[in-house]
């Protein structure tokens, strides 16, 4: 066989072993929980949470007794973990948006801080197993 086809078949296969071989398994399969505190308009909202595999789903407590599900997507980076999300709140609150940011605080903690719409700016402090 020529010297260029074994070369070009070992290139190829290494490239299809590199692209196929399976990945590590991510280290966040174990939810990570969260406690939110915030306000709005002078009220005290609140809402707990969960992240694994990069989603979230937040659960809160707004002004005038509306209660809602987020549903989050993060993004995640080395220190920092943005997030967007949506969710459905009561009390004809409707449609919420929301976005922030999670930090790394040591081996076990993490901070965050986030907005959204139906239950305003909040403070977030979680851990992880």
């Amino acid at each position: 066989m020529n010297r260029a086809i074994i070369a070009k078949s070992i290139i190829t296969l290494i490239g299809c072993l590199a692209l196929f071989a399976p990945s590590p398994a991510a280290a966040q399969i174990i939810p990570q929980p969260w406690v939110s505190v915030g306000g709005k308009d002078g009220d005290t909202t609140y809402a707990v949470g969960a992240r694994a595999v990069n989603l979230g789903v937040e659960l809160g407590v707004g002004p005038d007794g509306a209660t809602g599900v987020d549903v989050l997507r993060f993004l995640s980076l080395p220190v920092f973990s943005p997030y967007v999300g949506v969710g459905y709140y009561s009390e004809d609150k409707g449609v919420a948006l929301s976005g922030g940011m999670q930090v790394n605080a040591g081996d076990r903690f993490f901070i965050g801080a986030g907005y959204n719409s139906v239950r305003g700016v909040n403070g977030q402090l979680g851990i992880r197993f």
